[in-house]
């Protein structure tokens, strides 16, 4: 295991979430996860940062094109496992501690962008998304794996009541009822390529069941 971080201003602890989620996230890459990864990142080239890598389960996932991957995120024993994990990477990958709303990076340095699983924790996505709008080169990507919204009004009924109740806290803030689509247009990201997709793809349909996978374009 690695040492035990120091804990930085901007830091967002999550002791038992972090072990929980480091234990399962390898099960839910064999359960279709991974394969989504791959889909995901399989387009982006340069100079690429992730938000929220978590334990670093995309690292190995990146494409050839990707000349250097910045991953950032504030879960200390995430971070730690996401260092690691970027020994093993086939490309360049930085770990660094910062938050989605306040990126430690620089204007316009990025060609793309990578959401995996994040939006719905996020405690303002509209700065987080103004972040990227920030630091992607005009005309950058923007890739995204997210849970949202439901298809039907009994389905988004359960993410309403899901969201008020013991979710977030036992998914590490997360919460179901988010329209990340919106969110990502509304930030003014253009959508070029967009996949609505179950997963888990099983019988019975959990808030976090449905998901969206696509790409989308930052203007200039």
């Amino acid at each position: 295991m690695p040492a035990r971080q120091r804990v930085l201003p901007t830091d967002r602890p999550r002791p038992v979430f972090s072990r929980l989620y480091a234990r399962i996230s390898e099960g839910m890459d064999a359960e279709g996860l991974g394969a989504l990864r791959t889909e995901l990142l399989a387009p982006l080239s340069g100079s690429v940062v992730e938000v929220g890598c978590g334990n670093g389960r995309n690292f190995t996932r990146y494409p050839a094109a990707v000349t250097g991957v910045t991953a950032v995120e504030p879960e200390p024993h995430l971070r730690g496992l996401a260092t690691r994990a970027a020994a093993a990477a086939p490309v360049p990958v930085t770990v660094v501690a910062g938050t989605a709303e306040a990126l430690p990076l620089p204007d316009g340095g990025a060609d793309a962008a990578v959401l995996c699983l994040v939006l719905c924790s996020l405690p303002d996505r509209d700065r987080a998304l103004a972040e990227l709008t920030r630091v992607l080169r005009p005309g950058g990507t923007l890739a995204f794996l997210e849970h949202g919204l439901g298809p039907t009004r009994r389905v988004r009924a359960a993410q309403r009541l899901a969201d008020a109740t013991l979710w977030p806290l036992l998914a590490g803030g997360c919460h179901t009822a988010v329209d990340p689509v919106g969110s990502i247009q509304r930030a003014g990201f253009e959508v070029t390529t967009l996949r609505r997709l179950r997963f888990p793809d099983s019988r019975l349909t959990l808030p976090a069941t449905p998901h969206v996978l696509g790409l989308a374009r930052r203007p200039g």
